[in-house]
């Protein structure tokens, strides 16, 4: 194990790296890296931990473009390692995963990266517990199978004009489930995908909530879409199946109270075709000239995205990161309790005042 170093790489070039791991079982910990090139690069290295290190681009010798960068940890053809409470700023790629399977990536903090987790050909692997927040893309997850992407919160991707929370490219037989994507231009996109479960996602804020091109048979059911901009879009993406969602914009009638919803819920594309031919009338959003056009439209649903049972309910209550915590510290009708116990104070107290004015 090596533990607790400070490295300072000034030599910079393609592939200069501040630490290079080619053998197996090896542990970094608790390094702090500051490099003009690469962090930490694995090459045939396998069964390894990486814990607890920080690993940031030198800028002591001015700016520099991404791709001028490296990695901050870079993987290749690497199996069976955990990567765990790195921090990882302004570095090309955060975290770069290839050809490797059987990872463990787990409460990293990614800050000022292109994408903050990098995954290319990886099967088998968990990504769980992470964040980040002000890359071009939190999570690229490519060419995939057998993963699961849980409890991740990627927030403030939207520098970009491809700026994505998660973007998932020729994935299948994946779980997206848990994450926070907020105030990202898109939360998910899901490209050429198939047979994937997204549930229990809080997808809040972003211009795009979810986007759907060429992705087929995938289940997304009990996610939470709240005042997104477009709550989602679907091209050439018709058999996936969408149940119980919770859409903030939905119309809701529940006749017999079993938490779901008769009426069903249609993703109008309206909006986003209209913004695609004049992107100008961004600026009308919400308008009542908008809204009434996009009410006309409605009349022909046909290869719209439909959930079918939308949910009463938001399925997932917000959770503070770090403590697992619902972050409503009340419960509704504590709430609702106080709430009414201050409007009898308050109705009591004009009471006693009217009187004594009287008198």
């Amino acid at each position: 194990m090596i533990q607790g170093i400070r490295i300072i790489q000034k030599q910079g070039g393609d592939e200069s790296t501040a630490v290079s791991v080619q053998a197996d079982g090896v542990m970094l910990k608790e390094l702090e890296i500051r490099t003009r090139g690469y962090g930490i690069q694995l090459r045939d290295a396998h069964g390894g931990a990486l814990e607890g290190n920080y690993i940031a681009w030198d800028r002591s010798q001015g700016p520099s473009t991404l791709g001028e960068k490296g990695n901050g940890i870079d993987l290749y053809k690497s199996n069976n390692n955990l990567i765990e409470q790195n921090v990882i700023v302004n570095m090309r790629d955060g975290i770069y995963l290839d050809n490797s399977k059987d990872l463990m990536i787990a409460d990293n903090r990614i800050f000022g990266s292109r994408y903050g987790i990098h995954c290319m050909y990886v099967d088998g692997t968990e990504i769980v517990g992470n964040i980040g927040e002000n890359n071009i893309t939190g999570a690229m997850i490519m060419g995939v199978r057998d993963v699961i992407v849980s409890s991740n919160s990627f927030a403030e991707q939207r520098s970009h004009v491809n700026s994505q929370g998660i973007l998932l490219y020729d994935v299948r037989d994946s779980l997206v489930e848990k994450n926070v994507l907020e105030g990202n231009r898109v939360g998910i996109y899901l490209e050429r995908s198939r047979q994937n479960e997204l549930s229990y996602n809080s997808i809040s804020r972003n211009f795009v909530g979810m986007q759907f091109v060429s992705a087929e048979d995938n289940l997304i059911h009990y996610n939470d879409f709240v005042g997104n901009v477009i709550e989602a879009e679907a091209t050439k993406s018709e058999s996936n199946q969408l149940h119980q969602n919770f859409w903030d914009m939905a119309a809701l009638l529940d006749l017999n109270e079993d938490g779901v919803s008769e009426l069903s819920y249609a993703i109008n594309p309206f909006y986003r075709n209209l913004i695609t031919r004049i992107p100008a009338f961004q600026l009308f959003f919400q308008s009542p000239g908008i809204h009434f056009l996009s009410m006309m439209a409605e009349q022909d649903r046909q290869g719209w995205t439909i959930d079918p049972s939308p949910g009463m309910k938001l399925n997932m209550p917000r959770m503070d990161l770090d403590t697992g915590k619902d972050n409503n510290s009340l419960p509704e009708g504590t709430f609702l309790i106080i709430v009414a116990s201050m409007l009898l104070l308050v109705s009591g107290l004009t009471i006693i005042y009217s009187r004594g004015s009287k008198e």
